[in-house]
């Protein structure tokens, strides 16, 4: 298990991702992922109000895990995040957008309280003081217990991370934001606030899109809502290094691409516990395997010096 940031919120090296649920998972999938992911040690679920809302035009992902929840009665086991902010209809951070969010999150996840609530973007039209006084009430009232940043720049997480210390207001705890081995623009000045702050990174796409799993192979046809986005990378050198460097260390490691590219990204410093999701079971074994799978310095450096731009 792993500590994110100061906190007391112990999470296993895997988060799971809720994005596909009631999306390319349909409650039946979804419910078996989630049971799969427990029974292998998993502990930490990661949503938000907006998933899938582009497909479904609800939070299917919330009410899915809230009845899972209730079901298995397994809550306090959880570590259980969500975010507020890119929801059609209750957009941004304004106080009064952040109560009505939270209040129906609650409502569809069946629980008195969410353990790490993310603000899913930054608004720049509503003061950082006056959102983070609002989840400071939401935490003093038991609903909220930490908050975490998503989507923040560097200069806007230390402006945030800042007021949070002048006002007296709850600081953010962790950042989630896109980084995986041919994305790697964390690797700067947003990874040296995270660091020098004492936050946590639970990073999302840690798998580009599906291109780490060694699928995209040039003339492959993958059936993936994601598969254009993820194609894209086949077409640049370090993308194409990239692969053939996870290929080496997994065919040595007799475990599959997906299992080394988080193995590399769980590795790296200030990554608390990247977050991947999985549409079925079959899916979801090669990711949960990266928890286990302790890359050797040479491993790291092949990996590290094959997939730099």
């Amino acid at each position: 298990m792993r500590s994110i940031g100061t906190t007391d919120l112990s999470v296993h090296p895997i988060a799971l991702g809720a994005n596909v649920f009631g999306w390319t998972a349909d409650k039946e999938a979804s419910w078996a992922v989630l049971d799969a992911y427990v029974e292998a040690g998993g502990n930490f679920i990661d949503t938000a109000d907006s998933y899938p809302y582009w497909a479904t035009g609800e939070s299917t992902s919330e009410i899915l895990i809230g009845e899972w929840m209730e079901s298995r009665g397994n809550r306090d086991q959880i570590v259980l995040a969500t975010k507020v902010g890119m929801l059609e209809g209750l957009k941004g951070l304004a106080p009064r957008t952040i109560r009505m969010a939270v209040e129906a999150s609650l409502h569809r996840l069946r629980t008195d309280r969410i353990d790490l609530y993310w603000a899913h973007v930054d608004d720049r039209d509503t003061p950082l003081a006056e959102s983070l006084g609002t989840f400071g009430e939401l935490i003093r009232e038991g609903k909220v217990r930490y908050v975490g940043a998503s989507n923040y720049g560097p200069v806007r997480l230390a402006e945030a991370l800042q007021v949070a210390d002048e006002n007296g207001l709850p600081r953010y705890v962790a950042l989630q934001q896109p980084y995986n081995l041919v994305e790697r623009a964390y690797e700067g000045e947003l990874r040296d606030v995270v660091a020098r702050e004492g936050l946590s990174s639970t990073p999302y796409w840690g798998l580009a899109r599906g291109f780490l799993t060694g699928k995209y192979t040039s003339g492959a046809t993958v059936d993936s809502p994601r598969a254009s986005a993820a194609a894209h990378y086949m077409h640049t050198e370090h993308g194409r290094k990239a692969v053939e460097a996870l290929g080496k260390v997994a065919a040595g490691r007799q475990v599959e691409q997906a299992t080394v590219a988080l193995a590399w990204l769980a590795a790296q410093p200030t990554v608390a516990a990247p977050i991947t999701s999985a549409r079925d079971v079959d899916q979801l074994a090669p990711l949960l395997a990266a928890a286990d799978l302790e890359l050797t310095a040479e491993e790291l450096r092949l990996l590290d010096e094959a997939s730099r731009p």
